[in-house]
């Protein structure tokens, strides 16, 4: 028996999806795959399925500073994924959990809807996670909606929301999945002027985990080592595969397929 892991812990705070297509279950699945350990830290509660979400609690702060200081206290996190927050107070929480410990690679998901559009949050935790928590992250990845709400810019562009974005984060990937063009532009910015378009085929429907599939890889792209722009391909690359191969487990969106059924 192999006593000593080799696998980078990854530090996830999300909240809990029942259906398993998003929220923690989806980071933990995902980090599988990169080869890292998922430590999944509950932020909230979330009543949702495949069709849309109903309701959400956020945990108490002293639950999710207990729970992510028990795990920081005794393994070494190699990188951190943020996703829902769910109300101002949990972003002031996570904050102070982050600032003690300013030397991991942060990967945050700014979920402010779920995919079938409730809300998983109010607008001004998007403005407070946009003037507090980016300029912690190494990287945010919202999708186009998010990227407007956090620039409050309602019918802003890429571009024109990364323009206003990117004084607050070194590092931002604004996903096109919600568009309807033939091809997906992802595109990545950074502060230093940097640009990349990742192009994908646009595939059929709608899916559920979509955005916690893509940051989860990242985020394990970066605990095992990989260099931003080429983690961010790899992330782009392995989503779409779990899309292309998702399955329609309940009525509503389709469920990434991030585990291959022969990975046991």
């Amino acid at each position: 028996m192999n006593i000593y892991s080799s696998r980078p812990v990854v530090l996830c705070l999300s909240g809990h999806d029942p259906s398993g297509g998003a929220g923690l279950q989806a980071d933990i699945e995902a980090l599988m795959v990169q080869g890292c350990h998922a430590a999944p830290v509950v932020t909230a509660l979330t009543v949702q399925n495949t069709v849309n979400v109903s309701d959400f609690r956020v945990l108490d702060r002293e639950w999710v500073l207990a729970q992510a200081n028990a795990v920081l206290s005794d393994s070494t996190v190699a990188a951190v994924k943020l996703g829902m927050l769910g109300s101002l107070e949990m972003v002031d929480t996570v904050v102070e959990l982050l600032q003690a410990h300013p030397h991991l690679p942060m990967v945050c998901d700014p979920v402010l809807r779920a995919g079938g559009g409730g809300r998983l949050g109010k607008d001004e935790v998007g403005y407070a996670m946009r003037e507090r928590l980016l300029p912690l992250a190494t990287i945010a990845t919202p999708n186009l909606p998010e990227a407007r709400i956090l620039a409050e810019l309602p019918d802003g562009s890429a571009d024109e929301c990364a323009e206003k974005l990117l004084p607050f984060c070194r590092h931002l990937l604004i996903t096109g999945g919600h568009g309807d063009e033939h091809e997906v532009h992802n595109r990545l910015y950074s502060r230093d002027g940097g640009r990349h378009t990742f192009t994908c085929h646009r595939l059929p429907g709608s899916y559920h985990g979509s955005g916690c599939t893509l940051a989860s890889t990242l985020a394990g792209r970066l605990a095992i080592g990989e260099n931003l722009v080429s983690a961010v391909q790899t992330a782009l690359n392995y989503t779409w595969r779990t899309l292309r191969d998702a399955e329609q487990l309940g009525q509503g969106q389709f469920v990434p397929r991030r585990l291959p059924l022969d990975f046991c």
